[in-house]
């Protein structure tokens, strides 16, 4: 690849082209799919993309460079796979548990997965909450005392500036009975450079806070992000979260490399998700017996650390289960 293809985050497919992470060839298709869901690739994650003769076939390059087999939508998957909408009392806040809720102060990522249950709605102008949604939010969340948990999500809260962001968490961890804070982010291993000592310094120690880290692949571990961690991992409790996606990580080898190199950077394996099903997304799926197979291989591989919780989302806004329940029909 050039040395001058990575200045900047690529957000088109002329940018794919020129970067060398997609062929000429495929450009009108992905411009097809960039109309309807967004582009962003760092340089932090195109450098990672180790076959650029081939990036659909590399485990980085398939999470985030477009296909068009993404403008077909399978008879099971839906705009709204999660059912935020039905349970969203104020806009930006999502309840489907009685503890807990999701607040979603802006709808912009670092980067767009080509399988985010999201996909409809993130995208560069996703933008932030206006002052009078984002107050209509806190006060829906200081209004109900059932909330004990608030977990920030979008879009990506870490894309918000540590001033933003500072004064978000305070105000938050100022309502008497919320007792924990989570982030929810991919900018740890996506765009690492954007965790700096403003952005940790901005997370606050009020409450007790929580931040899962996105990552679904053992590379995605650089020593960039790396550092990162170690700067995170002064202000929160680290966990991870993933997909189980085909083609990425559906192999016993690279779950566990993937669960080993979270725990080498102090990261708790948290949550393994079973693919949500968005449209345009069915290449990525996993089935569940498949899944719940090497979960178990895993069992002899990783000690407790390691294991994460294998999860599905259930119909209509039910919320996680484990994939065993589910799939036992239980």
């Amino acid at each position: 690849m050039p040395d001058d293809a990575l200045p900047r985050t690529l957000r088109s497919a002329r940018d794919l082209v020129a970067a060398g992470l997609l062929p000429a060839a495929s450009a009108p298709a992905a411009e097809a799919v960039a109309a309807r869901y967004a582009i962003a690739v760092t340089p932090a994650v195109a450098a990672l993309i180790g076959d650029v003769s081939d990036p659909l076939g590399d485990p980085i390059g398939l999470q985030y460079i477009p296909d068009a087999a993404e403008l077909v939508t399978a008879p099971h998957e839906a705009d709204d796979p999660t059912a935020d909408a039905p349970f969203t009392p104020v806009k930006g806040v999502v309840r489907r548990y009685p503890d807990r809720a999701l607040l979603k102060p802006l709808l912009a990522c670092p980067v767009y997965c080509r399988f985010c249950f999201r996909r409809e709605v993130v995208g560069p102008d996703g933008g932030l909450l206006t002052e009078a949604e984002l107050e209509a939010a806190i006060a829906w969340l200081a209004a109900t005392p059932a909330i004990r948990e608030v977990i920030l999500t979008g879009g990506d809260p870490l894309m918000l500036s540590p001033r933003r962001l500072a004064s978000l968490l305070s105000r938050l961890a100022a309502i008497p009975h919320v007792e924990i804070l989570r982030i929810h982010s991919r900018v740890p291993v996506a765009d690492p450079a954007r965790v700096t000592p403003a952005l940790a310094g901005a997370l606050g120690r009020e409450k007790p806070l929580y931040l899962c880290v996105h990552a679904n692949h053992e590379r995605e571990f650089t020593p960039e992000a790396g550092s990162a961690l170690r700067r995170l991992r002064g202000v929160a409790t680290l966990l991870g979260q993933s997909v189980l996606l085909r083609g990425v990580n559906d192999r016993e080898a690279a779950l566990e490399a993937l669960f080993r190199a979270m725990l080498r950077h102090g990261v708790k394996p948290y949550y393994l998700h079973q693919l949500d099903p968005a449209p345009g997304t069915a290449r990525f799926a996993v089935p569940e017996a498949e899944g719940l197979r090497l979960v178990g291989a895993l069992r002899g591989r990783l000690s407790g650390l390691g294991q994460p919780l294998y999860v599905k989302e259930t119909p209509g806004g039910g919320g996680k289960v484990p994939v065993r329940a589910a799939f036992l029909g239980f």
